[in-house]
């Protein structure tokens, strides 16, 4: 199976190369082969070499800066693996958890996984990032039984017919928010695994405002009842 690793980035100058490489070097399950396509949401800071781009192997393109969700969305477009997964371009997730997120869909026991923060040992994590959290799993949990930890997760894998068969709208953060309400909405469970988490804060470079929590609470109650046709 060839696994898309889709990475959106904007302003990661002090990370960005060092997630490269860990990216490169993450283990995948057996008989799994890896693409990398990554995203430059119209950086400014020399995230990456416009001249050259990442070094060889890596799929590169940039847009115009319109928000991780759009550049989510133009990285799975060029994807043509079997399964997508998401990556953040600063180093609060680690890509050697990638084997234990995808181990569940190369085995066929699942269609979405998510990376839980939440399941296992307890991370640091600024108190309103802690409550924003809870308050939109515990709303994805309540509008559509998700049964979920962490519905915010960065580190999400999905099947490729699943994210055929949707019709993404995101901009910005609401990639979360939407993709698991049209999961559940759509009949597909969301499986859950451990991963390891090391929080950053907003003078690190942290994007996500206060205005993206309710954004994201938004999008929850919109999907619950937008037709299903419309999905």
């Amino acid at each position: 199976m060839k696994v898309s690793i889709v990475i959106p980035v904007y302003n990661e100058f002090r990370t960005f190369p060092q997630v490269l490489e860990r990216v490169r070097r993450a283990p995948l399950p057996e008989g799994c082969e890896k693409e990398i396509i990554v995203i430059d949401d119209g950086s400014t800071d020399g995230t990456c070499q416009i001249d050259s781009g990442p070094p060889g192997g890596v799929m590169y393109r940039r847009i115009s800066h319109s928000g991780k969700g759009s550049a989510i969305r133009a990285g799975i477009q060029l994807a043509t693996g079997d399964i997508v997964l998401i990556q953040d371009g600063d180093l609060e997730y680690d890509p050697n958890d990638y084997a234990r997120l995808l181990e569940p869909i190369v085995a066929g026991q699942a269609d979405i996984v998510y990376g839980s923060r939440f399941l296992g040992v307890r991370v640091p994590m600024a108190w309103k990032n802690r409550v924003a959290n809870r308050v939109l799993t515990a709303a994805a949990n309540l509008l559509y039984g998700a049964q979920l930890t962490d519905e915010a997760t960065a580190y999400k894998a999905f099947r490729m017919p699943f994210l055929r068969q949707i019709h993404l709208q995101c901009r910005r953060f609401e990639f979360c928010p939407e993709v698991t309400a049209k999961a559940r909405r759509l009949g597909y469970r969301i499986r859950e695994v451990p991963v390891s988490y090391n929080a950053r804060g907003i003078a690190e470079g942290k994007k996500i405002r206060a205005r993206d929590g309710w954004e994201g609470l938004w999008t929850l109650l919109r999907y619950r009842v937008v037709p299903r046709d419309q999905l």
